[in-house]
């Protein structure tokens, strides 16, 4: 079972409280989770890491158990929050492992913090400009709206959903509501990233400039982060390794674990002996 631990934090002049959970000793690694995740993802993963490493596992800013002010997030912000955790659990330098949202801020991060990361993992990362994205989740805004009228539409739909065999989708789109509407991090970046020119924070500009031992995973089938995201991380950065997983979709830590630690404990040691 799951403890979750919480320490508290002084970022950008107010205090925030950090949600984590840690498994295994050794070298220490950030865990970073997904757009509308949290850190428990990552306990399949874990359990095959934790005899060789110290795993931390973190609730982002906005997410999960940690603090969800009401700001407007970005990933500079994202940034600033995990670098206050790994000062305050004094465990620098660490790895990175980070899938989706997850990876676009550990790739930020290591480039801020280069001396700070011993090994970069990004598991079918986020961060890359595709203006083809914008508009695709245009039909969400609904389920962003502040009124009692959305939840009263989609309870109504309930009887027409049984009927036409839709429950599982309709209950897809109520879970989702109510997590946007419970987590500001996703909704303010849903928000504020519809359009082309929002994309401001993406990092394909400057990933040339990574030298730590990297390591990009993706999947085969993945239906939420196109492939050439990935490669383009992996041709990018020098000497990066591309892994695909084939048949997988978008949920990796979730659901491919056992692949992943398979590609991980590879990469993972030979970066530690070349540390």
């Amino acid at each position: 079972m799951i403890h979750k631990q919480s320490i508290a934090l002084h970022l950008d002049q107010t205090i925030y409280q950090a949600a984590y959970w840690e498994a295994g000793k050794g070298q220490p690694i950030v865990l970073l989770h997904g757009f509308m995740g949290r850190g428990e993802c990552w306990e399949t993963l874990v359990s095959a890491l934790k005899p060789h490493y110290r795993c931390i596992c973190l609730d982002m800013l906005g997410f999960g158990e940690s603090s969800k002010p009401m700001i407007r997030y970005d990933i500079a912000l994202l940034v600033r929050f995990v670098r206050a955790v790994v000062t305050a659990l004094a465990i620098e330098p660490c790895g990175l492992i980070g899938h989706s949202l997850g990876g676009w801020v550990s790739a930020a991060y290591a480039l801020t913090h280069p001396d700070s990361v011993t090994a970069l993992v990004l598991a079918a990362p986020a961060g890359i400009r595709d203006d083809s994205f914008c508009g695709r989740y245009d039909h969400l805004r609904p389920l962003l709206w502040q009124t009692p009228i959305v939840d009263a539409a989609l309870w109504f739909l309930q009887p027409l959903a049984r009927i036409s065999g839709n429950q599982k989708s309709l209950a897809q789109i109520r879970w989702m509501r109510r997590e946007l509407n419970g987590q500001p991090a996703p909704r303010s970046f849903l928000l504020g990233r519809m359009r082309p020119e929002d994309a401001i924070d993406t990092v394909e500009k400057e990933i040339h400039q990574l030298t730590v031992p990297t390591l990009v995973i993706t999947g085969e089938q993945d239906e939420t982060i196109p492939l050439w995201h990935s490669q383009t991380y992996a041709n990018k950065i020098p000497q990066a390794q591309l892994a695909l997983i084939p048949n997988a979709d978008h949920a990796l830590p979730q659901r491919y674990a056992s692949e992943m630690v398979d590609i991980l404990l590879p990469f993972l040691s030979q970066t530690q002996r070349n540390n």
